[in-house]
């Protein structure tokens, strides 16, 4: 499930044309970092990164939305810090690969 998620995010990002390329490429290599960071999760983390997927996912959907709606892009933004605050002191890769994906699509709202 987590794998759908990521891949339709990767999808998302190089079907959008308001995205520079070098904005492209780095998301990809953060979401390649995130699969990674995901995969190594024990399992009674698994209800947790489907949290951060799904936040994630739709921070992207709004990120990449023409016309964008910040205060939609600023409520995804929300859940995904918020999902990733409990796993910053136990997973602090992971926590800082899913805080950099935020900024970026944050970046991209404003």
């Amino acid at each position: 499930m987590i794998e759908d998620r990521i891949q339709k995010i990767e999808a998302r990002i190089n079907g959008t044309e308001n995205i520079s390329p070098e904005t492209k490429t780095e998301l990809i290599q953060l979401l390649t970092a995130l699969r990674a960071e995901i995969a190594a999760l024990p399992p009674t983390a698994e209800e947790d990164a489907h949290s951060i997927a799904r936040f994630t996912e739709a921070s992207a959907h709004e990120a990449t939305r023409n016309p964008k709606k910040p205060e939609l892009l600023e409520a995804a933004l929300g859940g995904l810090t918020g999902s990733v605050d409990e796993f910053e002191v136990s997973h602090p890769k992971l926590a800082e690969t899913l805080n950099r994906i935020a900024v970026i699509l944050s970046n991209m709202g404003m």
